[in-house]
């Protein structure tokens, strides 16, 4: 396993990350998560990353069961979002709520990395990092982030931490795969330019870079597809389903899969710090660290980038809330 800077915090992350939205009814049972994550811990794995709102709740409480008594084996990641304050509740509150809620669900008593889930167009950059500012002092946060901001948030946020002296978003993480490349646009290069750890979310495009798709035939049962996952309606297009079949003769004719393809080039791009994947089963879990270890040559990339064509703002609004419970 390759482990990568997590950014400016001094963290060292596995190249390969495992993510929690599966952990839970109805994606996962309590046994089989614990049989995953402690699968993870032996191939190295050793960044994993929930939300509180992942299967309501059940990814953290399973994730803290399995985790008992190696806590310290791994860089631990959640999530808390600002959807839907209360009358009268504050941002603090919030934030403050999510993060106990969070800890005691792990049973862990810190949080590597607290990301803020979702850009909360309403609130001020400074009361949402004056919000964090206590639970790190506490040291039950060492580290904060953002998802699914724009580069020119994040920005604006590192202009307030910096002005009054406040915790800064140390990381970004963002949908991206071969088939949604918006972030490179803005975003990475901003992350690579200001040393924010970049952390791609859906990196198999839900699915469809895993190769069990085919075109013009019913999603697989038990897929994502087959529960109408917003995500895979989007992206199921004819442009797509030829997009993937160049990409698999591409990766075909070098030896390998098109995951392997899918893992390789997004751990080609620098700003990079853990390919976030989720897994039904440990056999997933073991392809998808071999994977990661496919290096792309310069030749490789060019002929990628000629292959995949320009970079479209596709999908840069917020997606869909259900594609994450």
């Amino acid at each position: 396993m390759q482990y990568r800077p997590l950014g400016n915090t001094g963290l060292e992350v596995s190249a390969v990350g495992l993510g929690g939205n599966v952990f839970g009814p109805p994606r996962q049972e309590l046994a089989s998560s614990i049989a995953t994550v402690h699968r993870a811990l032996e191939l190295g794995v050793n960044f994993i990353d929930t939300a509180h709102i992942y299967n309501d709740g059940r990814s953290e409480e399973y994730l803290g069961t399995a985790l008992a008594g190696r806590r310290h084996e791994v860089i631990l990641a959640t999530k808390c979002h600002l959807l839907n304050l209360a009358d009268g509740e504050t941002v603090a509150q919030r934030i403050r709520a999510h993060c106990e809620t969070s800890l005691r669900r792990l049973r862990t008593d810190y949080i590597d990395l607290l990301q803020l889930h979702f850009p909360a167009a309403q609130v001020p950059a400074q009361a949402i990092l004056e919000a964090f500012a206590p639970l790190l002092r506490e040291g039950k946060v060492r580290h904060i982030g953002q998802c699914n901001h724009a580069a020119w948030r994040h920005a604006e946020a590192l202009g307030v931490a910096a002005r009054y002296d406040l915790p800064a978003f140390a990381t970004a993480q963002h949908q991206y795969s071969l088939l949604v490349r918006g972030a490179q646009l803005e975003l990475l290069p901003f992350c690579e330019h200001a040393g924010v750890g970049f952390l791609p979310y859906f990196p198999l495009a839900a699915g469809l870079l895993s190769g069990k798709y085919r075109p013009g035939e019913p999603a697989p049962a038990g897929s994502r597809g087959a529960a109408g996952s917003p995500t895979v309606n989007r992206l199921r297009t004819p442009h797509n389903e030829r997009l993937l079949a160049a990409l698999s003769e591409f990766a075909a004719a070098r030896g390998h899969g098109l995951l392997d393809l899918a893992f390789a080039w997004l751990l080609s791009q620098p700003a990079v710090s853990s390919v976030i994947a989720g897994v039904m089963n440990p056999r997933q879990l073991e392809a998808n660290v071999a994977a990661g270890q496919w290096r792309l040559g310069a030749d490789d990339r060019a002929a990628l980038d000629e292959l995949l064509g320009p970079v479209l703002p596709h999908w840069q609004a917020e997606p869909d809330l259900a594609s994450f419970r």
